[in-house]
C-alpha cells in the first residue's frame, strides 16, 4: 500500500456503519471503561470485534507490524486513542507483542478489498493527512498527554498508512474532546467519502466549533425540510411500517433531531422556514391541507392528525422551535426571502411535469412558486417526481441541476432525489 497508487481499498461503508478496525476497538476501550482495564477484558474486546466480522482490525495491527514504527511510536498513538485505558507497558508486554497477542484473535488474511472501491494516490492522502495534523499539532500538544504524540502520528501516516493514520487522529481528537474548526469538519468529511468510510465514522464523537446556526447552508446527506419530512409519511398512518414507531409529532421529533453531523439544530431551521412560509402565505387552509397531503400521498382526509393542514403545521413549528430553543435559545428564525426572480422557471418545469403528476397536483405546485415560495415549489417538484416514478430525461436532470444550484439546494441534491429516475 505504499505504492505511488493504492490498490482498491474496501468500500467501509457496506460493512461498517461507525467506525472500524483499530481505532474502533480503541473507541470501544474508551466506551467501557472509566478506569484503566486488565489484559483478559483487552483480549476479550479485540475478540468480539474479530466475531463481529471486523476486518480491518487484523489488517490494521498488520500494516503496524510489518511498519518500522519504533515501540514509542506504537505505545505513543494507542494510549492517545484509549486516554490510557490499556497500557501494554503495565502488563509487561510492549507494543509489538501485545499488537501480536491481538493478531492472533484475528483470521489470517482476508481477501484485498472489494474491488471498485475508492482509488486514491497514498502520496496525496499522506499530504492531506500531515497537513490536518500540522494544524492541529499546537492543540493535540495541549490537550493530549502522550508526549510526541503529534511526531508519532505522523510517522504512522508516512510510514505505516495514511488511512489508518487519519482514523487514529481522528481518535485522538475525540478521545481528548479537541474541539476542529468548521473548515477542517468539512475536509475531514471530505477525505472520509473518498475513502468510502460511513461519515458516522468521522463525525460521531468529534468536537466542531459550529458557525452560528442559520437555515442558509443546506448541504444534507439525506434531504431536508418539509419535502424529506413528507417522505416519512408517505401513503397512509395506519400502514404496518408505522407500528410502534410512536405518535405523528414524535415522527417529526426524530426527524427534527436528525442532524448528526451537522450544526446542531439546522434540521429543524430549514423545515421551520418551509412550514413558516407557506403559514404564511396567501393559501387557503384548503390549499395547504392539500400541499401537505399531495407532497406525502395521504389520499384521504379523515379526521387524523393532518386533517386540517394549518394546524398540523402549526404543530411541526411547534417541534422546530423546542429543538433550536434546545440548542440555542438565542437563536431567532427569519422568513426566508422568495426567491421571485426564479419563479418563472421553476413554474416552466412545474408546468412540464403536468402529463406525469396529472394537472391538479401540478396546478397545487404551481400555487406554491407563486404565492409561497419558488424553492420550496421545486423542492416539492422533484419530491413528487421521484415518488411518481417519472422518467427524467438528462436534459431535463441538467436544469435541474442548474436551479438547485442557483437556489442554493446544496450539492448533489438533485442527485439523491432523481439519480434513480434518469432515462438514458
Amino acid at each position: 500500500m505504499k505504492g505511488s497508487v493504492m490498490a482498491h481499498r474496501e468500500v467501509y461503508y457496506v460493512d461498517y456503519s461507525a467506525d472500524f478496525g483499530l481505532s474502533g476497538l480503541a473507541g470501544t476501550v474508551c466506551d467501557r471503561t472509566r478506569f484503566r482495564i486488565d489484559e483478559p477484558t483487552m483480549a476479550a474486546l479485540a475478540a468480539r470485534a474479530v466475531l463481529d466480522e471486523d476486518d480491518r482490525l487484523g489488517r490494521d495491527v498488520r500494516l503496524l507490524l510489518e511498519s518500522p514504527l519504533p515501540e514509542e511510536t506504537l505505545r505513543a498513538v494507542w494510549l492517545a486513542a484509549t486516554r490510557r485505558g490499556f497500557d501494554p507497558a503495565e502488563h509487561g508486554l510492549d507494543a509489538r507483542a501485545w499488537l501480536r497477542r491481538v493478531l492472533e484473535t484475528c483470521p489470517p488474511r482476508p481477501p484485498a478489498g472489494s474491488e471498485g472501491g475508492p482509488t486514491v494516490t497514498e502520496e496525496e492522502l499522506r499530504d492531506a493527512v500531515s497537513a490536518e495534523l500540522r494544524l492541529l499539532a499546537p492543540a493535540l500538544t495541549t490537550a493530549v498527554p502522550v508526549p510526541d504524540l503529534v511526531s508519532a502520528l505522523e510517522r504512522v501516516v508516512r510510514e505505516a498508512d495514511a488511512d489508518l493514520g487519519l482514523r487514529l487522529l481522528l481518535r485522538a481528537l475525540k478521545t481528548y474532546s479537541v474541539r476542529v474548526a468548521d473548515d477542517q469538519y468539512h475536509r475531514f468529511l471530505d477525505l472520509g467519502e473518498r475513502l468510502d468510510y460511513p461519515l458516522t465514522a468521522v463525525f460521531e464523537e468529534l468536537s466542531v466549533c459550529w458557525p452560528p446556526l442559520g437555515a442558509v447552508r443546506r448541504d444534507f446527506e439525506f434531504g431536508f425540510g418539509l419535502p424529506a419530512l413528507s417522505r416519512q409519511f408517505d401513503g397512509e398512518w395506519d400502514a404496518w411500517r408505522y407500528e410502534g414507531t410512536g405518535t405523528p409529532r414524535e415522527h417529526v421529533v426524530r426527524f427534527v433531531h436528525a442532524d448528526a453531523g451537522l450544526v446542531p439544530g439546522v434540521q429543524a431551521a430549514v423545515l421551520l422556514e418551509d412550514v413558516t412560509c407557506l403559514l404564511d402565505s396567501p393559501l387557503t387552509g384548503e390549499q395547504i391541507t392539500a400541499v401537505w397531503r399531495t407532497a406525502s400521498r395521504r389520499r384521504y382526509t379523515s379526521e387524523e392528525f393532518d386533517a386540517d393542514g394549518r394546524t398540523w403545521l402549526r404543530q411541526i413549528a411547534e417541534v422546530c422551535r423546542e429543538r433550536l430553543n434546545e440548542v440555542d435559545p438565542a437563536y431567532t428564525p427569519g422568513p426566508r426571502p422568495p426567491r421571485t426572480d426564479l419563479a418563472d422557471a421553476v413554474l416552466t418545469e412545474v408546468q412540464a411535469a403536468a402529463p406525469a403528476l396529472g394537472a391538479t397536483c401540478a396546478a397545487l405546485i404551481g400555487e406554491v412558486v407563486t404565492e409561497a415560495d419558488p424553492d420550496l415549489g421545486f423542492r416539492l417538484l422533484l419530491r413528487l417526481l421521484d415518488a411518481y416514478e417519472a422518467p427524467i430525461t438528462e436534459a431535463r436532470y441538467t436544469r435541474f441541476e442548474r436551479l438547485a444550484d442557483r437556489l442554493g439546494c446544496g450539492e448533489d441534491y438533485v442527485r439523491r432525489e432523481l439519480e434513480r429516475r434518469i432515462t438514458r
